[in-house]
């Protein structure tokens, strides 16, 4: 099993920008940074698989040096023109060697180690897990056998999403599971969420 977290580096001003008109951009930034030092180390408590560090728009950010150091995992680049091209690649290159896979964005603090734990034994008796978001989208993809297709044309960034890939689901004749759906942290609202909730984030170095 393998666990891909997808994080974007954090540039003031590229990332978490619809956080900055509360935030700041370089509180944004910060934000996300946080938000992948969770991540990572919600997927390596898991103790689910192997995990490695997916890379926006490359790995040569300094921040990503330092996670890759500190969690012992390995960084890759994101390739792909959308979303949906980028995590085919990711799973196809886990499936090609063999190895189920999940993965999950660094902007969902309530995606816990349990959660991926339940994830992974879902694929032992599913094609591929879902964990949903809220707003129609989802926090968490885990497929163990190829379902060509199934990302497509998908309206990323719109409600839609996940009943869009349910549809694609279907015409692959795919078993899926769906897990209880989480909130990530996109909008004011949801970092405001965040802090009511009592999410605690380590600061970035």
């Amino acid at each position: 099993m393998r666990i891909a977290v997808f994080a974007k580096a954090p540039v003031a001003g590229r990332v978490k920008t619809r956080l900055a008109a509360e935030l700041g951009d370089e509180g944004a930034a910060r934000l996300a940074a946080s938000l992948t030092l969770k991540a990572l180390a919600t997927a390596v408590d898991s103790g689910v698989g192997a995990v490695e560090l997916w890379c926006s728009p490359d790995a040569k950010h300094p921040f990503f040096a330092q996670c890759g150091s500190r969690f012992h995992v390995k960084l890759r680049e994101q390739r792909g023109a959308d979303l949906g091209d980028r995590m085919e690649a990711a799973i196809h290159e886990a499936l090609a060697a063999g190895s189920p896979v999940l993965v999950t964005g660094a902007d969902c603090p309530a995606l816990d180690a349990a959660v991926l734990r339940q994830a992974a034994r879902a694929l032992a008796h599913h094609d591929a897990v879902f964990v949903p978001a809220e707003d129609g989208g989802y926090v968490l993809v885990g497929m163990a056998r190829a379902l060509p297709g199934v990302f497509e044309g998908i309206a990323w960034g719109e409600d839609t999403v996940m009943q869009q890939t349910r549809e694609r689901l279907v015409r692959a004749r795919a078993r899926w599971q769906e897990l209880d759906p989480l909130w990530d942290v996109d909008r004011p609202e949801d970092y405001r969420r965040m802090r009511r909730e009592g999410f605690a984030l380590e600061a970035p170095a």
